[in-house]
């Protein structure tokens, strides 16, 4: 059970990374993004990063993953002792919690209030701070006014291939 709990994480950390090695901040501004090979301006102006790939114009359904700009609990610890700061365990999963309570509140004023249909399908806390959930394409937009969010990619599949034994090592 814990080698699947782990490989799940495994997965989603190389998910994450490789939607980011994809994106080179350097060749857009921050309100453009690639779509289809081409270069589209989008009014978006968060103060976070989202998946260049994500349309905004769509009103399809789509899966989602938010990570907060909190750390998990056990990643804060390390991060403040490398710096020489103090954090307990303790300190850093409460600081967890209220980021997940903080996301729920603001959810309220940004999507119930204005019945945006969403779907929040896990909440995450070990391997990384977030949520996934499905919502309209086009009201990912109203998630800019958050103070939680750090980063919000598409929510996909990710295979990884089994190593290849060279023809004549078999």
């Amino acid at each position: 059970m814990n080698m699947m709990r782990l490989y799940k994480g495994t997965i989603l950390v190389v998910a994450i990374l490789s939607s980011i090695f994809k994106w080179n901040e350097n060749t857009l501004n921050k309100n453009q993004f690639i779509n289809e090979g081409k270069v589209v301006k989008e009014t978006m102006s968060a103060s976070f990063y989202v998946d260049p790939t994500i349309d905004f114009s769509s009103e399809k359904i789509i899966s989602i993953i938010i990570e907060f700009k909190i750390k998990p609990a056990k990643i804060a610890v390390q991060d403040a002792e490398a710096e020489g700061k103090q954090l307990t365990l303790e300190e850093a999963t409460k600081n967890v919690e209220e980021s997940h309570e903080m996301f729920q509140k603001e959810l309220k004023t940004l999507l119930d209030d204005h019945q945006v249909p969403y779907t929040i399908r896990r909440t995450y806390k070990t391997v990384l701070n977030g949520v996934s959930m499905e919502l309209p394409a086009k009201e990912i937009k109203r998630l800019q006014q958050s103070t939680v969010i750090e980063k919000i990619y598409p929510n996909r599949k990710v295979h990884l291939f089994p190593s290849i034994t060279p023809f004549n090592q078999m």
